[in-house]
């Protein structure tokens, strides 16, 4: 019999103590980082409004069992359920992400740190709610907000440094961490107890980007947040009730998630945990499409209004140039059939030859009855991307942190128009001015979708006076978007 004793427990990973200590102990101090999350709130509801016109979005709605009750449970805005904390994150998730047109963060990884509000919002709605039933105090807006900022740094600053898409890892895990961390903040986790729920989100099984990519492109990844929120919930409150963590998740040798998932690479990291993320976040504001095209949707609506001015139109097109930055030809340049909106939201060819010959791009232009105009792919076999080697070092500049595109037009009689160069998009820190009315008004439009006049100004009220939202109640300031 052996009486040797087995190795002892190690110590925790570095990253994990890192993301623990920041939730405990980092105070938000940025009045910067707290009024762009006011915009990333509404911002954020405002999409999972949107989505609610789309029946591919509203049939995962809803509680997993039908009819189930569940007291004191969190609401999923614009809708009627009331639902457990980890089926609402789902729900929530699930809207806001849908038409891709939540605030997104382009660096080593991309990703949308907005969908880490969906468990925040659930988890906070329904600790409110039974706090009140109890006779205690509800959070405020400012705590979600305040767990927003942290969740959008955690994501944020682990992208910076550390591509998943290279060894075919989906984004959504990062949600899953940051979720998972500030989630045990909210309830009230010490630090050991949010060392072993961040240590099970690092644990649990990683999303494959497959269903973001062709020829498996397809609907998981408009729901894929709303999966890795609801698990974020389901693995904090494991926590909350003591269950144990795994302390050298990630570096465990052969075990651990680097060898077996990082092929052996440590995370780097390019700078400390502190609100950057929020204060530099990219809001969607003019047009629902994958972020790096953002730009160039931009200078294709431009040519548009040139070609009309001169009497053209799209047919007479002989070919289009387009330099762009490495991520973009990494992750939407697209040749080939196009499937399904999912598929044609991915692919700068179909986001641009939209704007040419309409004018426009809106979420409906996505899907079959407008994909069946032959005149898309007609013009879309007319592109061709380049890399430009400037646009991808602007794109990973910390001082400038671009996503460049540019756009030359070549008619099928030899002329040809200026290029047209667009560096930042109007939702980028450097065009913020120009671009929070442009939120507002999204906004505004997005809450007319489902609602009565009335109840639009009573939202509007609340959530533009950011001082009178900061200090509202979760259940309150959440009642207020219940049909």
């Amino acid at each position: 019999m052996c009486t040797h004793p087995g190795p002892a427990r190690p110590e925790p990973d570095q990253v994990l103590l890192d993301i623990a200590d920041y939730v405990l102990n980092y105070e938000i101090r940025s009045p910067l980082a707290y009024e762009t999350a006011c915009h990333s709130l509404i911002d954020t509801l405002g999409c999972g409004l949107e989505a609610l016109d789309y029946p591919a979005c509203t049939k995962l709605l809803g509680p997993i069992v039908p009819g189930t009750l569940v007291p004191n449970g969190a609401r999923v805005p614009g809708t009627r359920f009331e639902l457990d904390p980890v089926q609402a994150a789902f729900n929530i998730g699930t809207t806001i992400r849908w038409l891709d047109f939540n605030d997104t963060w382009l660096a080593a990884e991309w990703g949308h740190p907005s969908d880490n509000l969906a468990g925040i919002l659930a988890v906070a709605d329904w600790l409110s709610r039974n706090a009140v039933a109890s006779g205690k105090r509800p959070l405020l807006i400012r705590d979600v907000l305040t767990a927003l900022i942290k969740a959008y740094e955690i994501q944020g600053c682990i992208a910076l440094e550390n591509a998943f898409n290279e060894v075919g890892l989906d984004h959504v895990l990062l949600v899953k961490v940051a979720s998972t961390a500030v989630l045990a903040g909210l309830l009230g986790l010490n630090r050991e107890g949010i060392i072993n729920a961040v240590s099970l989100a690092w644990v649990d099984g990683q999303p494959l980007r497959t269903y973001r990519h062709a020829p498996n492109t397809g609907s998981r990844k408009s729901w894929a947040a709303g999966d890795a929120s609801s698990r974020a919930v389901r693995l904090a409150l494991m926590a909350s009730s003591g269950e144990m963590g795994y302390p050298s998740v990630l570096t465990a040798p052969l075990w651990g998630f680097y060898d077996v998932l990082f092929k052996g690479r440590p995370l780097r990291f390019q700078r400390p945990y502190g609100s950057y993320v929020m204060e530099n976040v990219l809001f969607k504001i003019s047009f629902p499409a994958e972020f790096h095209s953002q730009t160039a949707v931009e200078a294709a609506m431009s040519i548009h209004a040139q070609l009309k001015a001169l009497g053209k139109s799209a047919e007479d097109i002989g070919k289009i140039a387009i330099r762009t930055h490495q991520a973009c030809l990494r992750i939407i340049d697209k040749p080939g059939p196009l499937h399904n909106p999912a598929d044609r939201d991915h692919c700068i060819q179909y986001m641009l030859a939209v704007p040419l010959l309409f004018g426009r791009l809106g979420a409906a232009d996505y899907e079959d009855g407008v994909a069946a105009d032959p005149r898309i792919d007609v013009l879309r076999e007319k592109m061709v991307c380049v890399e430009e080697r400037q646009f991808t070092l602007d794109y990973h500049d910390p001082e400038k942190r671009s996503i460049a595109n540019a756009l030359s037009v070549e008619f099928t009689d030899g002329s040809r128009l200026d290029e047209v160069l667009v560096e930042y998009p109007i939702g980028h820190r450097r065009r913020r001015s120009e671009g929070l009315p442009l939120l507002e008004a999204k906004f505004r439009s997005n809450l007319a979708r489902r609602f009565p006049a009335g109840q639009q100004q009573t939202i509007l009220d609340i959530s533009l006076d950011h001082s009178l939202l900061l200090s509202t109640p979760v259940n309150d300031y959440v009642n207020l978007y219940v049909i």
